[in-house]
């Protein structure tokens, strides 16, 4: 009797040990789904999402971070369909390749009790999401106004070149706007240039060919402020005192700065990292103690000689 018992009790305990570690080799499943990048900017958040998979899964051996970028909504659609049937994901972080098409898909998501992030653009129907990561659009704005002010003089001159018309360009040019109320500052014209390097080309020769004194111009965007350079140093006029302001935090721009660049001396970001911190963010709702769901709008720090190696990534695409 004695020795079936301790052979049961040595066959139970080996039950056990194999039920532990099969529990301790279960995975807690994160699908990350975004845009296919088409644009240097995406290029550095995918790059930056990288990263951030590396990071958590050596960190957290129990996280498993799948990644999925997609080249239009409804390939997007559909990987949020393969996450859940084949991947059996137990959250989701996603930033919609548009806000419509990919509402009712992420929904479907998060009727199977997955947790959800929405990163950036927001989804078409409110409440769906349990974390919503973004950047500060009204404080990119803002705070490029605070510089410009800071910069110029009442009877100064600037020129605008905005992005895509959209609500997120609307927010950046409206709190700009209200920021140099009464500062004195005149500005001659304002124009879209897409967020492209291009039309940020065409747009500033066509406000170079009309206006002989601008003082400085806003660009909102580092791609555009390319294309703004490329046009002043054509017409010889990248010399004359004038500088731009552009935004998001590309590598060059941010080196240039670090290196005194006076043409263009500062940027003010709008963090191509926004989707790693949607992955921290999430990661943190399963690993922490405390409640982490809520609203994380990031800053729009200005970016200065001072403090832009902190905001510099050398080996990112962006």
């Amino acid at each position: 009797m004695k020795l079936k018992s301790a052979l049961m009790a040595l066959a139970l305990g080996g039950a056990l040990g194999l039920a532990g570690a099969a529990n301790a080799q279960e995975k807690i499943k994160i699908g990350v789904s975004y845009p296919t990048p088409t644009h240097a900017w995406a290029a550095g958040m995918n790059w930056h999402a990288e990263k951030a998979e590396e990071r958590l899964e050596a960190l957290y051996p129990d996280i498993d971070l799948i990644l999925v970028n997609s080249p239009d909504p409804g390939a997007q659609a559909s990987a949020l369909e393969d996450l859940v049937s084949v991947h059996q994901i137990d959250a989701l972080v996603v930033l919609p390749f548009e806000s419509e098409p990919l509402t009712d898909p992420v929904l479907n998501v998060k009727k199977t009790g997955a947790l959800i992030t929405v990163v950036d653009r927001g989804l078409s129907q409110p409440g769906i999401e349990d974390i919503y990561v973004a950047g500060n659009n009204p404080e990119m704005g803002r705070v490029s106004a605070e510089y410009m002010k800071g910069r110029l003089k009442d009877g100064d001159n600037i020129v605008i070149l905005r992005g895509i018309p959209t609500v997120i360009d609307n927010e950046r040019f409206d709190a700009f706007m209200a920021g140099i109320e009464g500062s004195g500052i005149n500005v001659l014209d304002h124009k879209h240039a897409n967020w492209n390097r291009d039309d940020g080309f065409e747009v500033m020769q066509d406000f170079l060919s009309r206006f002989p004194d601008i003082d400085a111009v806003w660009a909102q965007d580092d791609d555009i402020a390319i294309g703004v350079v490329a046009a002043l140093k054509q017409a010889g006029r990248d010399g004359d005192g004038m500088f731009v302001v552009g935004g998001a935090g590309m590598k060059e721009t941010i080196k240039g700065i670090m290196d005194g660049n006076e043409l263009v001396p500062v940027d003010v970001l709008y963090p191509p990292a926004m989707i790693a911190t949607a992955m921290d963010v999430t990661v943190a709702a399963f690993k922490s103690n405390g409640p982490v769901a809520g609203r994380y709008i990031l800053g729009a720090t200005l970016v200065t000689q001072e403090n832009a190696e902190s905001f510099y990534f050398p080996d990112s695409p962006f």
